[in-house]
């Protein structure tokens, strides 16, 4: 399961997201995000789901990354789902058992919400994450948050922490799987048992990470002070972000799909 976790990674690609301009996808991810959210009707839902398939097309993606990306997360949609397939009232009642009943629009409406949940995670990452190195994620959004500093905020230590937040997910996980194999092989039993069981296995885990995750950022903070890092000021790029008639063209058009999704909210094509 944790193999599967791919939150965070970049993978490099000379598709048309990739070439796009990072300050532009954070903004176009703001915009399909709100679009998302916002979705209320099937014709909407139906938008969204052709937009967010559109995105991982565009970004030459593997679908078996993507759907991968999602699988962890597979409890929290039937989660969601079950919640309001038995929670969500109507007029039209299917089945009914004593104190539980599902009714017609319920089932529709949980539907809805996982395809939601699914389309907010597939397409943020494909995004950015999947298709945004780390230092072109930091600079970009050093960028659009450059006005904060008139305010006295430091722009460049807060972008360089939240990349270096998901940069190091992989890192974390990757040596998650490595200190579990470790005590399974010395008859740690991790799978059995009931929750509170289950919970108690977890500490000779969560113990050693901690330790390995506090020992990697004093070695990267130390790292950092033998290469004179001192923040923001004074420091030049090698290389400088400019935006292109192709980017502009990119951030219209998704503007545009998104907009129409609001204008389809209201619209049924399907019966409810």
């Amino acid at each position: 399961m944790l193999k599967d976790i791919t939150l965070g990674q970049f993978f490099p690609g000379n598709s048309l997201l990739h070439k796009t301009d990072p300050r532009i996808k954070i903004i176009l991810l703001l915009v399909y995000l709100v679009a998302v959210i916002a979705a209320d009707s099937s014709a909407s839902f139906a938008a969204v789901f052709v937009l967010t398939v559109s995105l991982i097309v565009l970004s030459k993606i593997p679908v078996r990354t993507v759907l991968k990306n999602m699988k962890p997360l597979l409890f929290i949609f039937v989660f969601t789902g079950i919640i309001n397939l038995f929670f969500t009232g109507g007029e039209h009642l299917i089945f009914g058992w004593k104190f539980i009943k599902i009714y017609r629009e319920g089932v529709v409406f949980a539907v809805f919400m996982v395809l939601r949940l699914a389309c907010l995670v597939s397409g943020s990452f494909v995004l950015l994450t999947y298709t945004t190195s780390p230092l072109d994620m930091t600079d970009a959004i050093e960028r659009l948050l450059s006005p904060l500093k008139f305010f006295k905020i430091h722009v460049h230590e807060f972008a360089m922490m939240m990349t270096i937040a998901l940069r190091f997910i992989p890192t974390l996980i990757e040596e998650t799987g490595k200190i579990m194999s470790a005590q399974k092989a010395r008859g740690a039993d991790l799978d059995s048992g009931g929750l509170l069981k289950r919970a108690k296995a977890l500490i000779p885990i969560l113990i050693p990470l901690f330790v390995s995750a506090f020992r990697r950022a004093d070695e990267l903070a130390e790292a950092m002070e033998c290469r004179c890092y001192r923040g923001g000021e004074g420091r030049t790029r090698m290389k400088q972000m400019k935006s292109c008639f192709r980017d502009y063209a990119v951030l219209l058009v998704m503007t545009g799909i998104c907009v129409a999704i609001f204008f389809l909210n209201g619209i049924e094509i399907l019966p409810i």
